[in-house]
């Protein structure tokens, strides 16, 4: 059974000049959607019930706990769409990892990540792609455009994925990181070419948002919301080889 992700309500709107209008709304519904790994509960995690077989891998994958969507022997979601269940080989340090830091991000939508200070990320992401700023312009502008759920409800962030291809991934939930998630994990789902892609967010680039661009080997996200401090640092690789060329050079 399908999921609505829109209901509707009526809603009493109050004008500038003091007239109260009654009318029609969409509201968005989220749900409890209650994630099992290997047969055992998981984590439950607020969100919207749509693309939740994508969730679960993004957020496998970006935890370090699932390390290859090869891994996976089974995924389907309940017939409810309120559980999700995954069978698959995993990282087992990873995973305890995750519970014992339990870290509460800053999500708009509350999460849990162990994937903190380094614990599992390494090193940083090289590439000599270039990409043309004009083009990313007109992504940034054509992604806030396309969002029908955020155009009906005002209630949802956006993620989407540009590959090298021109080819995009994207999906939306209430919480940023979901969104991510949920881009990461259905483009892992197609088994898409991830190298020299870039990510487009509505949301703030705190530390874990970034991490989670580095885990997958994505070389640049993109938002109109400002970084937090550990964000920053968190890119810190590329932010300091710009600043140590010591010149400004033309954008390509």
């Amino acid at each position: 059974m399908k999921k609505e992700t829109l209901k509707t309500l009526v809603i009493e709107k109050i004008t500038r000049d003091g007239y109260v209008i009654a009318e029609e709304d969409f509201i968005i519904s989220e749900e409890r959607i209650d994630f099992y790994l290997n047969g055992n509960k998981l984590i439950s995690v607020m969100s919207i019930a749509k693309d939740q077989d994508a969730h679960i891998v993004g957020f496998l994958m970006s935890e370090g706990v699932l390390e290859d969507v090869n891994d996976i022997i089974s995924l389907r979601i309940s017939d409810d769409g309120l559980a999700v269940f995954i069978e698959a080989k995993i990282n087992e340090e990873n995973i305890k990892n995750l519970f014992k830091e339990k870290t509460l991000t800053t999500g708009c939508c509350v999460g849990v990540t162990g994937n903190i200070e380094d614990r599992i990320v390494k090193e940083f992401n090289k590439t000599k792609q270039t990409y043309d700023a004009m083009e990313l312009f007109d992504r940034v502008e054509e992604f806030y455009d396309e969002s029908e759920l955020f155009k009906k409800s005002g209630c949802v962030h956006k993620a989407k994925l540009v590959l090298n291809t021109g080819e995009t991934v994207e999906a939306e939930d209430i919480g940023r990181h979901n969104a991510i998630d949920k881009t990461i994990g259905k483009a892992k789902l197609m088994h898409a070419d991830m190298k020299d892609a870039y990510l487009i967010v509505s949301g703030r680039l705190s530390m874990e948002m970034v991490v989670k661009c580095v885990m997958h080997k994505i070389p640049m996200v993109i938002s109109k919301a400002a970084p937090t401090h550990l964000g920053i640092k968190s890119a810190q690789y590329r932010y300091h080889r710009l600043q140590n060329s010591h010149r400004m050079s033309k954008i390509r």
